[in-house]
């Protein structure tokens, strides 16, 4: 971009610059030794291009919706349409959690995604003794056909997309989803929206896993394939760093152990004999947004960069959207205090508006009041506000990619990327994703940082508005969202009057074709359409399974 001549003139103008900069240093000293980001990418005073002498803008950057797809992954981005907001929600019963659904839409959300409860996301009826005490505490509780019916009572599935942040018994809730879709009317073919589907971060990360992962990750490829041929709008996983990075992982190991996973779903959907180009386009990514502001940026920018180069270079696909990375973000419950609470309404702004400039095609803006409980009618619609004043308020979706070319931002795109393929080359070292996960790499670099980050806080060395500083001495208290323990007791009742009155007979027939198919290697997603269908419940299926495939224990990695 710069002459050698330029380069030299810029390189002696630097050293004039710093020399005169003496006075001022002694004067105003700077504030630390060492600046470095999230990800401990030390941090020079100013940038110019002498830190970018290398960078290449056909290259590097191109221009949006096309190849490396640094800018973007469509041509015109916002200026075409905004990113869906996409507020995450769920809690108590069907019939709560719907209401929510039908607020939301009415206040401008422009997509449904379901936050389901602790039992349901391993697999769990409200009625199980390990369910006790968590029923709709963390999201809604989806025992049964039925419950999935009330909770999109009203909503026609042909006209909104559908985000559902299920893993181990994915396979389950996309079959009610499909159960109910024909009930009303609507063709697979119609149905948008996306199933996490992610099991690999569940090891790495959060731990709702049931099955081994080598069995995980058939019934992944098993969803890929069904989805392929039946469900064409459907994205067929989301594949999540969020949870790698609220766990504690930096934003350089958020993105390479993400992608270190998409690699590993990509090879085993290729084992199972799909086409490339045909499945790759259905996958998306769902990744965190943290404070460290223009590091959140440029990560976001590396990793659409890395993961096209991985699917043109590495995988060979032939079809430019096999190549692009889509994703959703969230903004990070775990940066939320509860000490001065509304002090998250302004890191919620900043997170969210880092992922609209580094070019998300989906956004959940998280509750002022989540560092207490669920969210109130009141926080949600700030929350959704905080992102519909950025889209048609800020100016920054006017323009595409606007912070591109700016030494900084571009240096750090390219220190990201380099850092996560060392990481990604690594886990190949090891055996690949699913192999590392088995190691416990992943945990360990996890829980080290996690470890570092603790620390600096409790040392000051970082510092938390509100917690390590600037403390008050009396707070004010919020009111919040309390989920009435007895809708457990009423949820309980509801499904043991359907299991009363449906055909046992049909159900025990559904579940053992289910044992028998999981006992071969044919896809599992039609078996258990029919078995929701005849009001098998999900714990019902997931037990059936348990006797084939068995449950993961993890390992102590320490």
């Amino acid at each position: 971009m710069f002459t050698e001549q330029k380069l030299k003139e810029i390189e002696q103008r630097e050293k004039a610059w710093k020399k005169a900069s003496e006075k001022a240093l002694a004067r105003f000293p700077e504030r630390k030794k060492l600046f470095v980001t999230s990800s401990n990418v030390a941090l020079e005073r100013v940038y110019t291009p002498l830190d970018v002498r290398d960078f290449d803008y056909t290259r590097d950057l191109g221009f949006p919706g096309e190849y490396p797809y640094t800018r973007g992954v469509y041509p015109t981005m916002y200026r075409g349409r905004l990113w869906t907001m996409r507020q995450y929600a769920g809690f108590g019963t069907a019939e709560q959690t719907n209401l929510r659904f039908r607020y939301l839409l009415q206040q401008g959300q422009t997509g449904l995604s379901v936050a389901f409860d602790y039992p349901t996301q391993i697999g769990y009826d409200c009625d199980h003794p390990l369910s006790r005490g968590e029923v709709g505490k963390a999201g809604v509780n989806i025992s049964v056909l039925q419950d999935m019916e009330t909770l999109f009572d009203s909503i026609p599935l042909d006209k909104v997309t559908t985000s559902m942040t299920i893993n181990a018994p994915a396979q389950v809730l996309l079959a009610m989803y499909v159960a109910l879709a024909q009930k009303q009317s609507v063709a697979q073919a119609q149905l948008g929206g996306t199933i996490q589907n992610d099991i690999l971060k569940e090891y790495v990360a959060r731990g709702m896993y049931i099955f081994p992962p080598r069995l995980s990750m058939k019934l992944v490829t098993d969803i890929f394939e069904y989805c392929s041929k039946n469900m064409p709008r459907w994205n067929t996983i989301s594949i999540s760093g969020y949870h790698i990075r609220e766990a504690g992982a930096t934003a350089t190991q958020e993105i390479a152990f993400t992608l270190a996973n998409g690699i590993a779903y990509v090879q085993a959907a290729i084992e199972k004999g799909l086409d490339l180009d045909e499945f790759a386009r259905r996958l998306s990514f769902f990744f965190a947004a943290q404070n460290n502001f223009l590091e959140e940026i440029a990560k976001f920018r590396a990793a659409r960069r890395l993961w096209a180069k991985i699917m043109r270079e590495r995988f060979k696909a032939k079809h430019p959207d096999a190549w692009r990375l889509r994703y959703h973000t969230q903004t990070s419950g775990v940066t939320l205090t509860a000490q001065q609470p509304h002090n998250n309404i302004v890191r919620v702004t900043l997170q969210a508006l880092a992922a609209a400039l580094g070019g998300t095609q989906s956004l959940h803006t998280n509750s002022f009041d989540e560092a207490f409980a669920l969210p109130s009618e009141e926080a949600v619609r700030i929350a959704l506000r905080t992102q519909q004043i950025i889209a048609y308020e800020s100016g920054v979706a006017d323009t595409v990619d606007p912070l591109a070319g700016s030494y900084y931002i571009e240096y750090l795109t390219s220190q990201i990327e380099e850092e996560a393929t060392r990481y990604i080359e690594k886990i190949d070292s090891l055996g690949g994703a699913t192999a590392a996960i088995e190691k416990g790499y992943m945990q360990r670099e996890i829980v080290e940082s996690a470890y570092r980050y603790q620390k600096e806080v409790e040392s000051k060395e970082k510092i938390a508005v509100g917690v390590n500083k600037f403390t008050i001495a009396k707070e004010e208290p919020i009111t919040i969202l309390r989920v009435d323990p007895a809708i457990e007791e009423r949820q309980i009742e509801k499904l043991n009057m359907i299991k009363r009155k449906r055909n046992n007979h049909e159900v025990k027939n559904a579940l053992d074709q289910l044992h028998h198919a999981a006992e071969g290697n044919e896809n599992l997603l039609p078996t258990v359409i029919v078995a929701v269908k005849r009001q098998a419940t999900l714990g019902e299926i997931c037990d059936a399974l348990k006797t084939v495939y068995g449950e993961y224990k993890a390992p102590t990695i320490f």
